[in-house]
């Protein structure tokens, strides 16, 4: 601050003129360092909508997801901005895995030859600023290299945001499948909880163990006397008769 009444002003801070630099985004294949990490991603990218949804939107486990990095005819690509991954995407060649339901003759009835988008996920924090639609072109320029005429994937029909994401870019419905369910009034294997009755207090107690003395001791609280051991009793003697008139006994 110059001095007080030098009528100099400060001099003001001059911009340098330079703009953030945006980030830049690159594509790059999974490599077997990376499978930690992208699983992570994926959990924290799909963690609102698997709340919501009857199907995983992912692979449903860590042990499936490893294992399809070994498979083969299947693409896994990393999106990578400012050092972190930013979205995954993973598409097929053929339908793959034990736990498809994909009919592959729908489509060469229709002479179609789709690639698969098994998985396509960006991170929460990074919507809306085109990173989506950079892995769309990335997995529809394979398509176009390879010769194949489609893309298919599977998105959850009550996934409004991500539905109208993909209609904006052409993608029209293929098939009505849907989840249904029907309610079921069904009774419950166990008993519902029960209250007991309260437990006796020290009186009630007491009168039950009288009760059961007395019943043991008698009517009148004596006891009963112990069964008489048994003896031999002695002879009845008989009067000696009375002599008769003739003299004889």
């Amino acid at each position: 601050m110059p001095p007080e009444g030098s009528g100099r002003t400060p001099p003001k801070r001059r911009s340098s003129g330079r703009l953030k630099a945006a980030p830049v985004i690159e594509v790059k294949r999974l490599h077997r360092r990376d499978l930690n990490r992208a699983w992570e991603f994926l959990k924290k990218s799909f963690r609102d909508v698997n709340l919501e949804t009857v199907e995983y939107q992912r692979p449903r486990s860590k042990k499936r997801f490893f294992e399809t990095y070994e498979e083969e005819g299947v693409e896994q690509l990393l999106f990578i901005a400012g050092g972190e991954i930013v979205a995954y995407a993973e598409c097929a060649y053929e339908v793959v895995g034990n736990d498809s339901w994909i009919n592959p003759r729908y489509f060469e009835k229709r002479d179609m030859r789709p690639l698969f988008v098994e998985e396509l996920a960006v991170h929460p924090d990074w919507h809306g600023r085109g990173v989506g639609g950079f892995v769309l072109e990335q997995i529809h320029h394979l398509a176009k290299v390879r010769g194949l005429t489609h893309l298919v994937l599977e998105v959850a029909e009550n996934n409004d945001r991500a539905v109208q994401w993909y209609r904006r870019r052409g993608f029209r419905k293929l098939d009505a499948a849907i989840f249904m369910a029907h309610a079921v009034d069904a009774e419950p294997e166990l008993l519902p909880p029960r209250p007991l009755t309260e437990a006796p207090g020290r009186g009630a107690a007491d009168e039950v163990v009288v009760e059961a003395v007395s019943d043991a001791n008698g009517a009148n609280g004596e006891r009963p006397s112990a069964p008489a051991r048994g003896r031999r009793r002695a002879p009845k003697t008989r009067p000696p008769k009375s002599p008769r008139s003739d003299g004889t006994t």
